[in-house]
């Protein structure tokens, strides 16, 4: 079920069987903006299916916060075009450039969550961005200023945020998390991400796999196990 969060942002919740993570969906006067594409195509389709039964236009972008298969295998099946900063869309080349060398098997084999996301032999399909961009750029989808950037994290090398200033709004992907499979966090990262989402205007983060949360809470939680 799609949930609001403010006025003019909705999430599509995430669901740890299959590892998926939140969608989110930001509406502008003029277009609307979603935030990553889904595990899988079945993903994807869910997704839309529910701002369809809500009245809400398909997004005609979708901007993805880091490279992981949870956040980017839907992308070819997405509305309109997707953007990705230039690191995200280079693993998504490399990724997809292994699996026509080796097959899916290595893939499905990463964890039970893929293997149950991608059951009755459904393809796993991989593409990369439309649009690429470096370090950050600003976008209005009619009265609706998004700001997203790059930012250095301790779950991957590729992570971009995504903040609706005037909603208090922060997605940050799993940003906040440690590196898979170890799960495990640079102490120095950590704190620079936690001084990127304390200087943002946002009031809330909305991480990948978790509910929306002031964003003390979410800074409190990464820095837990950080010895100053």
């Amino acid at each position: 079920m799609l949930k609001r969060l403010t006025d003019r942002i909705w999430y599509y919740p995430m669901e740890e069987e299959r590892d998926r993570p939140n969608l989110g969906y930001i509406r502008g006067d003029n277009w609307s903006i979603a935030i990553d594409a889904g595990h899988s195509e079945a993903h994807t389709k869910e997704f839309y299916r529910a701002l369809e039964e809500n009245g809400l236009p398909l997004p005609k972008l979708t901007v993805i916060t880091h490279w992981h298969w949870d956040h980017t295998f839907g992308m070819h099946a997405v509305n309109g075009l997707c953007i990705a900063n230039e690191r995200t869309n280079q693993y998504l080349i490399d990724f997809k450039r292994r699996l026509s060398q080796e097959g899916p098997e290595f893939f499905l084999n990463m964890h039970e969550s893929i293997r149950k996301e991608y059951s009755g032999n459904k393809p796993v399909i991989v593409t990369t961005a439309d649009m690429i961009f470096h370090d950050s750029m600003t976008l209005d989808a009619g009265n609706c200023i998004i700001k997203i950037f790059q930012a250095d994290a301790p779950h991957t090398n590729d992570s971009t945020f995504i903040e609706v200033p005037a909603e208090g709004v922060l997605f940050v992907g799993d940003a906040t998390c440690g590196t898979f499979p170890e799960w495990e966090k640079d102490p120095e990262l950590s704190k620079r991400l936690a001084e990127t989402i304390r200087s943002s205007e946002a009031t809330t983060c909305l991480e990948g796999h978790w509910v929306p949360v002031p964003k003390e809470d979410t800074i409190k939680d990464l820095l837990e196990d950080v010895k100053e």
